[in-house]
């Protein structure tokens, strides 16, 4: 269900996505561990049960963050990251780098596996 990376097509970020402010709500930013980001649209009922999906699997897994941008007032985003459907969701490592991305309504069982890559990525070599 998840793709192994996102494209982030312009600057030199090295797939590096931030979560400001401005995009998520104050206080909002990436977890300790990982982030989970969901592209959402007003009228889409799988965001719904997306949005429920991850703040469950954020709480249960420490230092995940679930951050939801609204797609509609982030256009220039949607367009960098080439969004094309909501709900999407993207699974950023610590560093912020996004290493997976789904489009529709996710399992729980694949986030869970999605956010331990990016966990593991995160850790590097031992």
């Amino acid at each position: 269900m998840y793709e192994r990376s996102a494209r982030v097509r312009d600057g030199d970020d090295g797939g590096r996505l931030d979560v400001p402010e401005p995009w998520a709500g104050p206080g909002a930013g990436l977890g300790e561990r990982a982030t989970l980001v969901q592209f959402s649209s007003a009228f889409c009922a799988p965001c719904r049960a997306t949005r429920r999906v991850l703040a469950e699997v954020a709480a249960l897994v420490p230092g995940v963050t679930h951050v939801e941008i609204d797609a509609e007032a982030r256009l220039d985003l949607v367009r960098r990251l080439e969004i094309v459907r909501t709900p999407t969701v993207l699974v950023l490592d610590a560093a912020g780098r996004v290493v997976r991305r789904a489009a529709g309504q996710p399992r729980k069982a694949d986030v869970i596996a999605a956010l331990g890559e990016a966990v593991r990525g995160a850790a590097g070599p031992r």
